[in-house]
């Protein structure tokens, strides 16, 4: 694969002299573009041990505007990243819409390092390949541009540089380890650029054994591919033929095709059934959730339903019986500017917690698929492959052993109008009750069959939906908590 970085090529100081103040300009023209424009660009700059990556990165903030592009070099892992997901650390560098982000290193360094000495065996290389085809194409499909250049050098040159890097001062602990294993290391890397590259992430091998011409070579494909995808950008779509008939209201599912329907929701608790029930799944959660934390065990739970399905409460309900330094509860509301910029799942890797600590979503990550599904927030393409990237992202918190809770709080439409009518007359509750809570009703039917999808589609053996009875507060609450603590105990 890399025979063609291994031609010889050259380029002298004259013609980069002559040809490096036109790349520039234009680099820095399609940079200033990019400033309007909703879509990040991500460079990884990888390669061989010596091949000049760090030079290259530094020439590339050199010649871009310091003011849009951020660069994030990723070596040894911290205590930090560690007690988290593989991937928090790479989406914690994702650059926002409009901006330039240099990778030096990557999601690809370790699977290549490991599977070289022997630490992965060749079925968990490939899989953790097909992990990054899924993220890379996940990112391209929300419109990132990704730019992958790899350096390659010969094995002579690659010995000859690491002398001079020695001399120099320069080198890094393991280079010349990693050199002892240029071959196997040739053959690695080798096949995963073969199985990674995709037309959305192609990879751009580059013949670094001269400066001047990988310099230039990479700047020419940055230049190149930013240029295409603003002129892509730039292009008016094409007119509709009609316009579009407006949608009709979606009807509900038959009961007999509803996972929901099938919740019992005439179950309830007495209130003495429920102090005592209550007080023993609290009394067990509380000694549990410091039985994960002296193991490094970490809770995730999710927390959607109806309006005034009572998720407040049941959420109080489980912190009450936890240490307040063991949890954080994040509640979700509509995106930020900031949040905006960036693909959904952003705001949520940022809070996965730490080794032996919980995060409460009120609200999640599932509005992609319901509330975004329901008022167009979403295209269709957008929320219909959010179910595959979802079920990804919590496979990846199951892997890192992370327990996953997902709740949802059903209750009947007569039930939902009792409480916002209760709400309405409570002085202390009317602050709960909005017009959004009326038009979201309106809206059943949408809601119901989104939820359908949702369970569907989402529910897995590392993260299975948990349909919550909600009628009853009471009940609601306890089996909340007895789900929870039968998860710990099955865990631990």
């Amino acid at each position: 694969m890399f025979d063609s970085a291994e031609l010889g090529h050259s380029v002298t100081q004259a013609r980069y002299d002559a040809a490096l103040p036109k790349l520039r300009s234009r680099l820095l023209q399609a940079h200033f573009q990019l400033r309007t424009q909703k879509f990040p660009v991500i460079v990884i700059v990888s390669g061989a041990d010596g091949a000049g990556k760090g030079d290259l990165v530094h020439r590339l903030n050199e010649w871009l505007d310091p003011r849009g592009v951020s660069t994030h070099a990723f070596w040894a892992t911290s205590d930090e990243e560690r007690e988290r997901p593989s991937y928090w650390r790479f989406w914690r560098a994702l650059p926002p819409r409009g901006r330039i982000g240099i990778l030096f290193g990557s999601w690809y360094s370790e699977p290549i390092i490991r599977r070289v000495f022997h630490e992965m065996k060749s079925g968990r290389f490939d899989r953790s390949l097909d992990r990054i085809v899924a993220f890379e194409n996940m990112l391209a499909a929300d419109g990132a541009v990704i730019v992958k250049l790899w350096l390659h050098l010969p094995k002579a040159a690659q010995k000859a540089r690491l002398k001079k890097l020695e001399r120099d001062g320069r080198i890094a602990p393991d280079d010349w380890k990693h050199f002892k294993l240029y071959d196997r290391f040739t053959k690695v890397s080798a096949r995963a650029l073969r199985h990674t590259g995709s037309p959305a992430a192609p990879w751009h091998v580059i013949e670094a054994t001269d400066r001047r011409y990988r310099e230039l070579a990479a700047g020419r494909i940055l230049l190149d591919t930013l240029t295409a995808r603003l002129k892509s950008a730039a292009r008016p779509a094409a007119p509709a033929a009609a316009a579009p008939a407006a949608p009709r209201r979606a009807a509900a599912r038959p009961a007999k095709d509803s996972v929901l329907a099938k919740v019992d929701l005439t179950r309830k608790l007495t209130p003495a059934e429920y102090a005592r029930a209550l007080e023993r799944a609290q009394t067990r959660l509380a000694k549990l959730a410091w039985a994960a934390h002296e193991k490094g065990r970490s809770m995730v739970l999710v927390f959607e339903g109806w309006d005034a399905a009572g998720k407040g409460s049941a959420i109080r309900r489980v912190t009450q019986a936890m240490d307040p330094r063991l949890y954080q509860v994040v509640g979700i509301a509509a995106p930020t500017d900031e949040e905006r910029a960036q693909h959904y799942l952003w705001r949520f890797w940022r809070h996965l917690p730490r080794a032996g600590q919980n995060t409460l979503f009120d609200r999640s990550w599932y509005g992609r698929v319901l509330v975004e599904r329901v008022e167009g927030f979403a295209r269709p393409d957008q929320w219909g492959r959010a179910y595959g990237e979802i079920v990804d992202f919590e496979e990846q918190l199951a892997d890192h052993g992370i327990i996953v809770g997902k709740f949802w709080l059903h209750i009947s439409p007569q039930e939902q109008l009792r409480r916002f009518k209760e709400r309405q007359t409570v002085d202390y509750k009317q602050y709960k009750i909005t017009e959004e809570d009326w038009r979201n009703r309106a809206k059943w039917p949408d809601y119901l069959n989104a939820v359908e999808d949702m369970v569907a589609k989402c529910s897995t053996e590392f993260a299975p939906w948990t349909l919550v009875a909600g009628n009853d507060k009471r009940f609601a609450r306890v089996q909340i908590l007895e789900t929870i603590v039968q998860r710990l105990e099955d865990s631990l």
